[in-house]
């Protein structure tokens, strides 16, 4: 299921990140008192009466020397192009100001719904001061207070209230979805291309459920596949190639609709930091991960090189160890035809269930191999696992105390799992719980 995606937009230092923060639950943005401080991460869940999405704090988007008005300008716009709800925050501490009226136009000409927020209203003596709000021409304004909590249930209530309604998913249970995700010009159009290009491929063209979004199904060898493809991230323009971070907020509704992730390197660039943060996500989401590391022609090789190539990679991408890594290069075709033997494979771990008794024959062996640790004078004890869940595998694992369960234990008991079953190529989330 697609995630709305909803936009806090406004002025420098109206309190964004900390409306962020507050909606999220956990101090993700960095918060300073400083107009243009946020330089962390944009991108984070929240949930709302049991509804889930996405939330983009604008203030991250760093579009470097531009003017000041132009800047919140171009933020404003990308968040517009993301999001299915805006909040537009305000400060009702230095009232309506020409910077806030910027960013109404701007807003007003985006026909997207927009819940009018103003932020620092921290007594109720200050409410009388949001009457001017209503110039801005978005109806009611909701007075909140992000420094305290205040009136954020009354915004998020009118904010869940537009959400889209999601659309089901049109494609069978067995059909392989996968995206490629990376950095502007790593060659993802041109792997699609190939990809599509196959002579045994039947290529069909029809609109995803999901905005802007093209999904390219066809059948190879006999399964069936889509390739899930945000039209954005062809878009050319100042805005969106100054911006790497564009890309992230881009990659994120692939990666939701997908089952398996590509995440395509550049092997004439290397590794960047952009690399790691996409991948993330897709790590996060608990998404199938191959890594594909393109251009592989481009480069000068020796019989050292594949090694090298891979020790940079897992050093780098620590977190993604269970991921396999694929050599090829899109431009010439040359290996591209052992990328989907491998999609199958991880679609499959992906998806794979265990038995409960060979499951807990494995835990038990692990645990008696190497016994769990104590915490002052309490030693943590495990009475038997089930996986509860698939795509990703879901194990919970019932002990007498859940807070015993120490995050290098849980990773042992994990690598032991994988010993026994391989899932290469999938995630695994393994949840301590107290036996009833």
């Amino acid at each position: 299921m697609v995630k709305p995606v909803v936009a806090i937009v406004g002025r420098p230092n109206v309190g964004k990140s900390t409306i962020f923060n507050r909606i999220v639950g956990e101090r993700v943005s960095i918060v300073e008192d400083v107009p243009g401080v946020t330089r962390d991460r944009i991108y984070s869940s929240g949930e709302w009466l049991n509804n889930e999405f996405n939330l983009i704090d604008t203030g991250g988007i760093d579009l470097g020397d531009e003017p000041f008005l132009e800047q919140i300008r171009q933020q404003a716009e990308l968040a517009i192009e993301e999001a299915d709800v805006i909040i537009f925050l305000a400060s009702g501490r230095e009232g309506v100001t020409s910077a806030d009226e910027e960013v109404a136009k701007i807003l007003y000409r985006s026909k997207k719904p927009v819940v009018l927020a103003v932020n620092k209203v921290d007594n109720p003596e200050m409410r009388s001061q949001i009457y001017d709000f209503y110039s801005l021409g978005f109806g009611e304004p909701f007075p909140i207070s992000g420094a305290h909590g205040i009136g954020l249930g009354d915004m998020l209530d009118a904010v869940v209230e537009h959400f889209p309604k999601q659309e089901e998913e049109e494609y069978d249970e067995d059909v392989i979805k996968f995206s490629l995700i990376g950095r502007p010009n790593v060659g993802k159009s041109s792997l699609v291309n190939a990809l599509l290009g196959e002579d045994r491929v039947i290529v069909s063209d029809i609109a995803g459920t999901t905005r802007d979004a093209v999904d390219s199904p066809y059948t190879y060898e006999g399964q069936e596949y889509v390739i899930i493809d945000t039209a954005g991230m062809r878009k050319k323009g100042k805005v969106y190639e100054t911006t790497e971070k564009y890309s992230v907020l881009r990659a994120l509704r692939a990666i939701e609709r997908s089952d398996v992730v590509l995440v395509v390197l550049n092997a004439e660039e290397g590794i960047r930091e952009q690399d790691k943060h996409i991948a993330g996500y897709a790590h996060e989401a608990g998404r199938a991960i191959i890594i594909v590391v393109n251009k592989w022609d481009a480069i000068e090789k020796d019989d050292k090189t594949m090694k090298s190539f891979e020790e940079n990679i897992r050093s780098h991408f620590a977190f993604l160890d269970y991921a396999p890594i694929v050599y090829l290069s899109a431009k010439t075709k040359k290996r591209v035809h052992t990328l989907l033997p491998v999609i199958n494979q991880v679609s499959d771990n992906h998806a794979m269930r265990v038995q409960s008794s060979v499951l807990n024959d494995v835990i038990m062996d692990a645990v008696a191999m190497n016994p769990a640790p104590s915490d002052k004078g309490k030693r943590l004890r495990i009475y038997y696992a089930t996986q509860v869940a698939v795509k990703p595998p879901t194990f919970v694992v019932f002990v007498n105390e859940p807070e015993l369960m120490h995050f290098s234990y849980e990773r042992f008991l994990e690598n032991r799992i994988r010993e026994a079953f391989g899932f290469e190529g999938t995630p695994l989330k393994i949840i301590a719980r107290a036996r009833k």
